[in-house]
């Protein structure tokens, strides 16, 4: 599989990057701005913080604008947010409804590892400044 996909893995990376970061986005509006659902804006200082990065770092990952760095600081919060509101009622993601919390720690776990990647702002400032 390898074989016949292998060419087309920057631009796959690239779009999960980008829908990965452009769903975080929306839970970071849904927390500050009440949009998409969202409740009352956040009295909590915690949650105003959660909310930024989630809106920024959401945007700079699915801009590949210093995707490393985001990355790495939302695969944090993540984590974070799991052990504080799910790993309470239970050990597993299933049964504790922390899946998502899960998963995006995960995938902001890889795309730290792995950095902008080529379709991304961060290559093409790179190809402008020679």
């Amino acid at each position: 599989m390898e074989r016949w996909l292998g060419k087309y893995s920057e631009g796959v990376y690239a779009l999960v990057r980008m829908v990965v970061g452009l769903l975080f986005a929306c839970h970071g509006a849904q927390k500050l701005f009440g949009v998409f659902g969202g409740q009352d804006l956040p009295s909590s200082p915690l949650m105003v913080t959660a909310g930024v990065i989630e809106l920024i770092g959401g945007g700079l990952v699915a801009l590949g604008l210093w995707a490393g760095y985001a990355g790495f600081i939302a695969s944090g919060q993540m984590a974070v947010a799991y052990f504080m509101g799910h790993a309470p009622d239970g050990f597993w993601p299933i049964v504790n409804k922390g899946e998502p919390a899960v998963l995006y720690c995960f995938a902001f776990l890889y795309i730290a590892t792995r950095g902008s990647g080529r379709l991304s702002v961060d290559a093409l400032a790179k190809r402008r400044r020679f």
